[in-house]
This record gives structure tokens, C-alpha cells and sequence, in this order.
């Protein structure tokens, strides 16, 4: 696991939950970042927040904070840019970014490694997404740092917001 970097998805507005972050809301005592990070860090090499704005409000969290590469605040896939870009600089080594959203507190334990092993013997350039009985769960998924590129076209671009659309064209 250690060519994967985790990134967790803190960078939206949270608009559905009326604003704010989401990230910070308290669940049985703790925020929801302490419970995803908690899960998430034994499963990857490197950990990294996605996260927009002052990133001192995140600094007890102990993680590195990547904001958006591109401006509007596009959506999860920005921060999958973040991610693949942080990757790039700080862990060079590093094949694929995990994603996991900042409001999922019980993420699987165990996640990356079933995503990693549904890439062997298949393409390990490709992507892996969890499907479970409840449906396709796309932003926790696992991507290959190769398509940095094309994700920040198709970003600057504006073919890209929908996150299973990328994926399905990748």
C-alpha cells in the first residue's frame, strides 16, 4: 500500500448540510475527519486532506492540506486533481490515490487493499470502484496517478464534473 496515497475529499461547500464543514461536524464525540483518518491512514502509504480556504483550521489533524487546482469549486474531482498533483510532488513513487470522502466514518477497513487487488491481472493503470448492494460508490474509489493529466483538460475544460461520467470515459 504504500504506492497508494490516500486523499480524503473535505474540499466542497457543503451545501446540502447547510454550509460549513462537513468534515468538522461531531460524530459521538469526534469530528468525522478524526474517524475517517483513523480508518483511511493504515490503508495507504500517505495521507493527505483536500480542503479549500484557510487550512489552518485543519492544522490539529497533523495531515498536509491540498486545495483545489482549479478555481469554482468543480466538485470531488478537483479534489482527486489535488490529490494526484500533491502525489506527484511529495510521493513520486506513488502509483494510485484512494479517495474517501471527510463525511464517511465507517469507511471499510480493508477498502484499498480489496480496490488494489481487483487491479491485478487487469490493468493496473485502471481505476477500481466499489459496488455494493446500496450502489456504485465512486468517490471512494482508487485512481491512477496517470491521469492527472487528462483530469486537469478535462477540468479546465468543462467536460468534467460528474464524477462516474470521468471515470467511464477513463
Amino acid at each position: 500500500m504504500s504506492e497508494i496515497v490516500g486523499v480524503v475529499l473535505a474540499g466542497g461547500l457543503g451545501r446540502r448540510m447547510g454550509g460549513g464543514d462537513k468534515a468538522l461536524i461531531a460524530l459521538g464525540g469526534r469530528h468525522l475527519l478524526d474517524r475517517v483518518i483513523e480508518r483511511f491512514a493504515p490503508q495507504v502509504g500517505a495521507l493527505v486532506l483536500n480542503a479549500n480556504g484557510d487550512p489552518a483550521r485543519f492544522e490539529a489533524f497533523g495531515l498536509p492540506v491540498a486545495a483545489d487546482p482549479v478555481a469554482g469549486h468543480p466538485g470531488p474531482l478537483a479534489g482527486l486533481l489535488a490529490g494526484m498533483r500533491w502525489a506527484e510532488t511529495h510521493r513520486p513513487g506513488a502509483r494510485h490515490v484512494a479517495t474517501a470522502a471527510a463525511d464517511t466514518p465507517f469507511l471499510p477497513l480493508g477498502l484499498v487493499a480489496r480496490l488494489a487487488a481487483s487491479l491485478d491481472g487487469a490493468d493496473p493503470d485502471g481505476i477500481a470502484v466499489p459496488v455494493t448492494a446500496t450502489g456504485t460508490h465512486q468517490v471512494c474509489a482508487l485512481f491512477p496517478i496517470s491521469l492527472a493529466d487528462a483530469l486537469e483538460e478535462a477540468l479546465v475544460g468543462g467536460a468534467a464534473r460528474k464524477v462516474m461520467a470521468w471515470i467511464e470515459r477513463h
